[in-house]
């Protein structure tokens, strides 16, 4: 059994929020005060302390080659951990275990000094991974052609832009041979085509090359083809770890108790929705759904009155309530079967709709006559991408469904 290449034991990281009393109206005399106080040590009596645990008590193990995806809600504890396992800062509680150089990649321009040109960031980010200049110099070419900005190598890095600094930061990261890589979000910053570069250079580095690489992002497509392993964070707590696609499963099924919901008495005597909510085939409410998941609109309608002409409407909204497609569904054979109420679901296929935020537009409606309940922007929920084939292009928008489609080569076949 091989040697764990990090090991966490018990670690909790806790913060001190500061909260002052309530405000009020400062005069430049209050701010001149305020400042000396604070020069001499002393503090405003209305000025208490809270204490908030970004971690709390993670225990885990890392093995040599892993690729570890760390996963959660915002606020979840992910760039503190990766904080404390680049040593960037220390944990209140516990300790961790780490053998072999770590390279970080956490936020824009982490490690580089804004006044050093790019050539110079390259050399002093191979001395802090114990580098020595000859072994910096083996790898240099290579690093320059990966980030693309050999025109602006001798400019200092404070003048370049963020995208240019991230390509800078992840080519030396990666290039540089550490034993572990450990990669925030901070590669959205950079255009899609550089962001499947550097996920292709992250699966050279883990498959190939056998080193470690710790991945925090929001896109689980990204994190369910790039890692073997999974964390679940949430409060600062471990939820989960464990093989990826059950980590992500858990992810994506643990808010859906938070699903909304239409729901009338039908005291009156118009045709209306009774009820409405989102679910999956087991008639589980959900507001969060896999890419490759059925989605499902369940409704139940009242008819007090009745036309061969009455018919359902549900439009599909994306996020800026442009619409994506509306279904006609005739209510007169269900009014025949069931009489006034009825419950209906009304089903999309898995991998239709692409992966996005979306709400509804539900109607009953009698066209030319009536329209008897319509209820606007209602049942938000969220498609995730979980391995889609565009996962790789996080960030561009490619339509709210999936084309069903064929293609005819008509390519004349040489005789």
């Amino acid at each position: 059994m091989s040697q764990a290449i990090i090991k966490t034991e018990h670690v909790s990281k806790k913060f001190l929020i500061s909260h002052e009393g309530p405000q009020r109206y400062h005069s430049l005399r209050d701010v001149i005060a305020q400042k000396a106080r604070a020069l001499v040590g002393r503090r405003s009596k209305n000025v208490s302390k809270e204490e908030f645990y970004a971690l709390r008590d993670l225990t885990f193990e890392v093995e040599p080659g892993d690729r570890l995806g760390i996963i959660g809600r915002n606020g979840a504890g992910k760039s503190t951990l990766l904080k404390i396992l680049s040593r960037i800062t220390e944990p209140t509680e516990g300790r961790i275990r780490i053998r072999g150089r770590v390279a970080s990649l956490l936020e824009v321009g982490t490690g580089f000094h804004p006044e050093l040109t790019g050539r110079e960031n390259i050399f002093l980010n191979g001395a802090i991974l114990g580098m020595s200049r000859a072994e910096i110099r083996q790898k240099f070419d290579e690093i320059v052609a990966f980030a693309e900005v050999e025109r602006f190598l001798d400019t200092p890095v404070k003048r370049f832009s963020s995208g240019m600094y991230v390509r800078l930061a992840f080519a030396v990261a990666a290039h540089l041979e550490p034993e572990i890589l450990v990669i925030d979000e901070v590669l959205a910053v950079g255009d899609a085509q550089f962001q499947k570069k550097c996920l292709g250079k992250m699966e050279d580095v883990s498959r190939q090359e056998g080193r470690t690489v710790l991945f925090v992002s929001h896109n689980l497509g990204v994190i369910s083809q790039l890692c073997n392993r999974a964390l679940l964070l949430e409060g600062g707590r471990l939820v989960m770890e464990g093989q990826t696609n059950a980590v992500v499963d858990r992810y994506v099924n643990q808010f859906n108790e938070q699903s909304t919901a239409i729901q009338k008495d039908g005291a009156d005597d118009k045709n209306q929705f009774l009820l409405a909510y989102m679910s999956d085939p087991g008639n589980n409410r959900r507001v969060e759904y896999r890419f490759d998941e059925e989605v499902i609109v369940a409704v139940e309608l009242l008819l007090n009155s009745y036309s061969d002409d009455l018919e359902l409407a549900v439009r599909l909204v994306d996020r800026y309530n442009n619409p994506v497609f509306t279904i006609l569904e005739k209510l007169d054979k269900h009014y025949k079967r069931n009489g006034k109420r009825m419950r209906l679901n009304v089903v999309f296929p898995a991998i239709f709709i692409t992966p996005g935020k979306y709400s509804w537009v539900l109607c009953i409606n009698e066209p030319g006559v009536q329209l008897h309940d319509l209820q606007n922007d209602v049942l938000p929920f969220r498609v995730l991408d979980t391995g889609s084939d565009f996962s790789r292009y996080d960030g561009i928008n490619y339509g709210s469904v999936f084309a069903q489609y064929s293609v005819q080569d008509l390519t004349p076949r040489n005789s």
